[in-house]
């Protein structure tokens, strides 16, 4: 228990230290993006926005996870990240449109960038970033593991704003800075697009794309006295805790004890798909089930 409890408090403490990182630097860098007049800075810290939204919700939802589930939340609080998680995709997709519309204004109507601005800008990106994913990398959270390869992508997008940079300090061209927030832009709505058709398929509780329904119910069927399995529903709470709910037809049931038996040998079973919850709703031979 003071293990798992030790776990928690770390993975907090990582997420709070990247969360204020990611948020002072993205402040930082929007004033310094209009100020060394880059589209391609600007565009990034939309991109670090996005994900400083996606730090916070994750700060909180692990501290918030501690909390058992209640009468006015039966299930817990894990699938609140879904909604942490499509608050990040409009902010994102809102934030997207803006860059692109300035980018194109700046292709229409060329203006100069700080070469110089843009390099020292870059060289910090690459530190703050970079330090924040390492600071993560290390955490056994699947929280922390997730925001880690954000802050990857955002390693990488800074990596090539210092290449644009270094670039523009030998070659005067205009068209690099928006080209490049075109290309990141791009990017981060290819990625805003995967994650937000994965919370929406979640949301509307599609089945997991890892849990095959007839394969369950197919082992089902091979224990002993069961006649038939019928509504069975798979759904997940939040992409990584699911809840399945089955019925089971019986059949030369006698006993209390065979029935004991019974639904122990199929929890055995389930217990291989790490479900986070399962209901198994039994019904002997003579029942008639009133869903049907």
């Amino acid at each position: 228990m003071g293990h798992e409890h030790h776990h928690h408090h770390t993975a907090g403490k990582n997420l709070k230290f990247a969360f204020f990182l990611n948020a002072g630097f993205t402040v930082f860098e929007l004033i310094g993006g209009f100020y060394v007049n880059s589209v391609a800075i600007v565009s990034d810290a939309v991109h670090d926005l996005g994900d400083t939204l996606s730090l916070g919700t994750s700060w909180y939802l692990q501290n918030k996870s501690k909390q058992a589930s209640n009468t006015r939340y039966s299930f817990g609080y894990k699938r609140f990240s879904l909604l942490g998680a499509l608050i990040n995709s409009l902010v994102l997709i809102g934030g997207s449109i803006f860059v692109i519309s300035e980018a194109i204004k700046r292709i229409i109507s060329p203006e100069p960038s700080d070469a110089v601005g843009m390099l020292l800008f870059a060289i910090v990106g690459v530190a703050v970033n970079g330090i924040a994913a390492f600071k993560l990398s290390k955490g056994t959270s699947l929280n922390e593991k997730v925001v880690s390869w954000h802050l990857m992508e955002d390693v990488l997008g800074w990596v090539a704003v210092l290449i644009v940079a270094v670039t523009l300090q030998f070659w005067d061209n205009y068209y690099l800075d928006p080209a490049l927030s075109l290309l990141i832009t791009l990017f981060i709505l290819w990625n805003v697009y995967k994650r937000l058709k994965e919370t929406l398929f979640i949301f509307l509780q599609g089945v997991p794309e890892e849990i095959n329904i007839p394969e369950i119910e197919e082992k089902i069927l091979q224990v002993p006295n069961i006649a038939s399995v019928h509504h069975t529903h798979v759904w997940s709470l939040e992409g990584t805790d699911h809840i399945f709910t089955t019925h089971i037809k019986l059949q030369n049931i006698n006993s209390f004890r065979q029935l004991l038996d019974l639904k122990n040998e199929v929890k055995k079973l389930l217990k291989e798909y790490n479900f986070d919850h399962y209901t198994i709703e039994t019904e002997l031979d003579q029942e008639t089930c009133e869903l049907m």
